[in-house]
Formats: C-alpha cells, structure tokens, sequence
C-alpha cells in the first residue's frame, strides 16, 4: 500500500510538473519553427526542421539589442536602488525607535493593497509634469523601493541580537558603520532574495512601459515585442523568440542566486 502511495504520488507530481513547464517548452517550439508551421493550422509540438535563423533574425527586423539594453538598464537600476534603500528603511523601523514609528510602518505595509492601476494614473501625471516621460529616470526612480522590500528587510533584520549593536555602539561604531558593517553580512541571503524578485519583476513589467514610453529607442523588450504585432498577421515565431530570450536572464540569475534564495526561505520558516 506504501510503494502504491508513493508512486502514485511521484506520478502526481510528475504530471503537475509537465503541466507547468508545458507553456515555456512550447513556447521554444514555436520559437525553432517557420512561418509555414506556425499557419499550417496544426499545432506542432516538436517541428521537424529546427530554424535556429529566428534568433539571429529577430535582431535585425527590430531594435532588439537597444531592447535589451533597456531592460537591463531599467531592472538593474530598480535594483539597485532597492538594494540600497530597502535594506536601510528596513533596519530602522527594526532596530531604531521614534514617535510615530508603528504608524509609519502601517501607512507604508497598507501601500500593498492599493492596485497599481490606481496609483499609475498620479504617477504618469506627477512623471509628466517633471519632463521625465519617454527618459530612463521616469522609469526607474517611481520604484526606487516598495512596502514589500523594506518589510521583508525589516523582518530579517529583527532577529539580530541588540546587544551587539549595542557593543558597537559603545565601541564608537556610527549608526551607518554599523549598519554597514554588522547588519548588511547578517542578512546577505535576505538580500539575495530580494535582488532576484525585484529584478524578475521589472524585468517582466509591461503597463508602466507601455504607458510612459512613446518611442521606439526607449522601448524594453516586453513592449518591444509588441512591434511583431501586423495588421493582418503575428509573428509568433519570433514572438515566442522574443519570449525566450526574455525568459534567459531572469533563470541565469535564480541559478546564481539559488543557494541564498533557498537559505532565506529555511531561515524564515525557522524563525
């Protein structure tokens, strides 16, 4: 009855798994066929002339590497700025006391329920009227930090022992050095995790892009591959190309960032 469950189980997953990954491998199917599979009219799952020239033409019927530079200047300097503000709003609502503090804490956590589909429309009006629309400053600087970051840094940071920063502090140690220097070594795979989700996600956005960009050379490739769109007929080919190459960096970053990823969540179920 054991050796039942358990391949029963191992068969469960199995199939949960197919189910997930199905969508991506198909969409590297498409990406490998010509124009003549795709409007045959018959779903092909695995074609038979593979047409690796899709990821070279994709270069030259569209901007793409300006795409993808935009991208990368966009995510990673989201990032950044996350890594840098998160983390130091998150160790002083965790380690530090003034008036006002669990009021503060509650404003910034309650940001999580207003939709960005409210707040995008002060946004773009706010963008507009400092001339930062269509420019990398517009894109980047309205998502220097998130409620998200800072509470996950701030429920990381809580659990490092008071009395060691009250030694630094008696050892001369400034509130920044020992921020720097005691507090950031603690909470590195916090910080990995918060890196790598930050980066997925706005290297995924779509609206915001679409909604301050009005020009071509500005475009990040989620946006960009709306340029395969035509009027009588998609791309999807090199859409799904497209969507391939989008889907490299964010997997190339989970696997380096793995071991810290894995160790954060076995450090938040611990505490």
């Amino acid at each position: 009855m054991t050796l039942t469950k358990t391949v029963l189980t191992y068969l469960l997953l199995m199939l949960c798994v197919v189910l997930c990954i199905f969508p991506f491998l198909y969409m590297l199917s498409l990406s490998l066929q010509s124009d003549a599979d795709i409007f045959s009219g018959v779903p092909i799952i695995i074609p038979e002339t593979l047409h690796f020239t899709n990821y070279l033409d994709i270069w030259q019927k569209a901007p793409f590497a300006r795409f993808t530079l935009n991208s990368f200047i966009i995510a990673g300097g989201i990032t950044l700025l996350h890594l840098i503000f998160d983390p130091l709003i998150g160790y002083v609502f965790a380690k530090m006391d003034f008036p006002g503090k669990r009021f503060m804490f509650v404003a910034i956590l309650s940001t999580l329920m207003i939709p960005f589909f409210i707040r995008m429309i002060p946004l773009y009006v706010l963008t507009a009227r400092m001339g930062w629309l269509n420019t990398y400053q517009g894109l980047i600087v309205p998502f220097a930090m998130s409620a998200y970051g800072i509470f996950l840094m701030r429920q990381f940071i809580r659990p490092i022992p008071d009395e060691l920063i009250d030694a630094a502090r008696i050892d001369g140690c400034s509130e920044f050095g020992i921020y720097w220097r005691i507090v950031l070594p603690q909470v590195r795979p916090a910080l990995a995790t918060l890196a790598l989700l930050t980066f997925v996600f706005q290297w995924n956005e779509f609206l915001w892009p679409l909604v301050a960009v009005s020009t071509t050379e500005m475009r990040p490739i989620t946006t960009g591959l709306t340029l395969f769109n035509q009027e009588f007929f998609t791309q999807w080919n090199l859409t799904a190309t497209g969507g391939v190459i989008l889907f490299v960096p964010s997997l190339l970053l989970f696997l380096v960032t793995q071991r810290y990823f894995v160790r954060s969540v076995m450090l938040a179920g611990m505490k």
